[in-house]
């Protein structure tokens, strides 16, 4: 179980090993986004802007300009947030090649509350043209992503957990932007997950299977580009869709799939993530129980969903 804000502070300083064109940028939060595991290895190559994120976006794309590649890192609610009008003017408009690393996002942040629990950054980003958006489910999946983020010519988006993940991936993992995976196959129901929620998308799965329903788990690590090529198959495959995201069902990786499907293969399709309400201090698993961010509650509305 690794917080895979943690895994992105290992990624990184291996990343800065091998190009050493890679700088890091950060909003007086290099102790929490975990960039201070880069900061103590490349001092010269780290950039603390203080508590400026919408500063630190430009410097960002000055650096791009330059032929560097920023990593630009702080919690999601102030990257995506704060920063959102430079990262649409600065950096998405004239497609630069930055990279938008946020930690902290969704409800699992826990105790600071719903100032801090930002459920609406994958709508922010995804509606920025050009931006790639990426939420990876464990350790090995989070380095992938910040490799496959340097190595991808343009902006791209990342979301870590401050909360643990188990193991989805066995070591030499590889991730393509764009591509998603059948961790598990199955012809009911298609649980298409993506960071957090894919570890209890699989376990709905066996609860399922307890009940005779083999349901397909299918990880979304890139929420945007879609791989719609793959959703395709488990919508024509299976009777039903259900979407799962630590990220309100407004604006995400729900309405994603719900809105490609909808064109090309209607089928019932239920959506597990935040309703449309604030989050609230608490311990980061209490918080996942009692906004329905469980596998019991995924098996529950892939059952409801069945009976459309």
């Amino acid at each position: 179980m690794i917080a895979l804000r943690d895994s992105y502070g290992q990624a990184l300083a291996d990343l800065g090993r091998k190009h050493p064109d890679v700088v890091v940028l950060t909003a007086d939060l290099a102790g929490a986004t975990k960039t201070s595991v880069f900061q103590k290895e490349f001092p010269d190559r780290h950039f603390n802007v203080g508590i400026a994120e919408a500063n630190m976006i430009s410097l960002a794309a000055g650096m791009a300009e330059s032929g560097l590649v920023p990593f630009v890192s702080s919690f999601a609610m102030f990257a995506a947030g704060r920063g959102w009008e430079q990262i649409r003017n600065s950096i998405g408009y004239p497609h630069l090649n930055v990279k938008i690393a946020a930690t902290h996002g969704g409800i699992s942040v826990g105790e600071d509350g719903a100032s801090h629990q930002c459920c609406e950054d994958f709508a922010l980003m995804r509606v920025i043209p050009g931006m790639s958006v990426l939420c990876p489910c464990d350790d090995r999946e989070a380095r992938a992503a910040v490799e496959a983020a340097y190595a991808h010519p343009g902006p791209v988006y990342l979301r870590f957990s401050r909360a643990a993940a188990p193991d989805v991936h066995k070591d030499g993992y590889t991730l393509t932007i764009g591509k998603g995976e059948i961790l598990r196959d199955g012809s009911d129901v298609a649980l298409v997950a993506t960071g957090l929620m894919v570890s209890r998308a699989l376990e709905a799965a066996e609860r399922l299977q307890a009940q005779g329903i083999q349901a397909r788990v299918l990880n979304f690590c890139t929420i945007k580009p879609l791989d719609e090529a793959l959703l395709l198959q488990a919508a024509q495959d299976c009777r039903a869709v259900v979407t799962c995201e630590e990220h309100s069902v407004l604006g995400g990786l729900g309405e994603a799939v719900t809105g490609y499907l909808s064109s090309v293969c209607p089928v019932p399709v239920a959506r597990v993530g935040v309703q449309d309400v604030f989050g609230t201090s608490g311990k980061a698993d209490a918080l996942m129980d009692a906004y329905g961010l469980t596998a019991e509650h995924i098996a529950q509305e892939a059952l409801r969903v069945l009976k459309h």
